[in-house]
C-alpha cells in the first residue's frame, strides 16, 4: 500500500511537470537567425521546460505554408503585410504585433564594402551579386527597388545570383558563388562575417521601409507558451538583443 502510495505520487509529479513544460514551434524570417537564437537561448534560462523550436526561412514562403495548415505557432515576418493578411483571412489568434524595421547592406567576404556604393555593382570586375528572391523574400523585394532607384537593375540584372531566403544569399556571399550581396544589416553585423570584407548601409530611401511583424497563429489560440513568448519579445533584454543586430525598433529614428 505504501508503495503504490508513492508510485501514485510520483506519477502524479511527472504528470504535473509534463502539464507545465510547454512546447512551441516559430516560423521566423532569416534576418532573425542570430537575434532570435540569443532571444530564446535567454527565454529558456529563465524557462528550462519549456520547449521552443524554431524554423528559419523566407517570410513569403510561411506565409504560405500557414495558409495551407503548417504547424507554426508563432510567425515572425521580415514584411509585416503578410501577417496581416493572415488575420484577415482568420489564421491568427492574434493581431500583429511590429516588432522592428529591417536595414539593408552592401557585403562582402572578399572585397572592402564599407567603400562601396551603389554604383560599385556596376564595376566590371563584380560578376556575380546575390540577393533574396523577391518573388517571396522581403530583403529581395527591397534589393531589387534599391537597385531600380540607383538606375541599377537592367545594368546588373545578369549578374544577379537569387537566394531562396537572406540566409542563403549571405552564404552564396560567404562561399565565394558570389563577390558580393545586398543583405540583412542583422546577419552582416554578426561577428563572424563583420570581420570580413565589412559592410555598406543603403540609404533607407532606394526602398520601401521593411517593416516587421509577428502574429501568433490561430493554432496556438490555448498555447500559454505560446502567450508568454509573444510578452517577452517586449521586454528589455530582447530590445537591447534586437539593437544589437542592427534592428531599429518601433517609434525609433532611423539612423543614415
Amino acid at each position: 500500500m505504501k508503495f503504490a502510495k508513492h508510485f501514485l505520487f510520483v506519477a502524479l509529479t511527472l504528470l504535473s511537470i509534463a502539464a507545465q513544460a510547454e512546447k512551441i514551434t516559430i516560423a521566423a524570417a532569416s534576418d532573425l537567425k542570430f537575434a532570435m537564437d540569443e532571444i530564446i537561448t535567454g527565454f529558456k534560462q529563465a524557462n528550462p521546460d519549456d520547449q521552443i523550436d524554431v524554423a528559419y526561412g523566407s517570410s513569403g514562403n510561411f506565409n504560405t505554408q500557414i495558409q495551407q495548415g503548417a504547424p507554426f505557432d508563432l510567425f515572425f515576418s521580415a514584411d509585416i503585410g503578410l501577417p496581416r493578411e493572415l488575420v484577415k483571412n482568420g489564421l491568427a489568434a492574434s493581431e500583429v504585433k511590429p516588432y522592428a524595421l529591417g536595414r539593408i547592406v552592401l557585403w562582402s567576404a572578399s572585397m572592402d564594402a564599407t567603400k562601396m556604393t551603389m554604383a560599385s555593382l556596376n564595376d566590371p570586375s563584380i560578376t556575380r551579386i546575390a540577393i533574396a528572391n523577391p518573388k517571396h523574400a522581403p530583403y529581395g523585394k527591397r534589393a531589387e527597388e534599391a537597385l531600380r532607384a540607383s538606375g541599377l537593375w537592367e545594368q546588373v540584372e545578369s549578374k544577379l545570383v537569387f537566394g531562396e531566403n537572406i540566409v542563403q544569399t549571405t552564404q552564396f556571399v560567404q562561399t565565394g558563388n558570389a563577390q558580393v550581396g545586398i543583405i540583412a544589416l542583422s546577419l552582416a553585423g554578426n561577428p563572424e562575417l563583420s570581420q570580413k570584407g565589412g559592410y555598406w548601409l543603403i540609404p533607407d530611401n532606394l526602398h520601401e521601409p521593411l517593416e516587421q511583424g509577428f502574429i501568433i497563429s490561430k493554432r496556438a489560440e490555448n498555447n500559454a507558451l505560446a502567450k508568454r513568448f509573444a510578452e517577452h519579445m517586449s521586454s528589455a533584454d530582447v530590445r537591447a538583443v534586437m539593437t544589437k543586430y542592427g534592428f531599429v525598433l518601433p517609434g525609433e529614428a532611423v539612423a543614415h
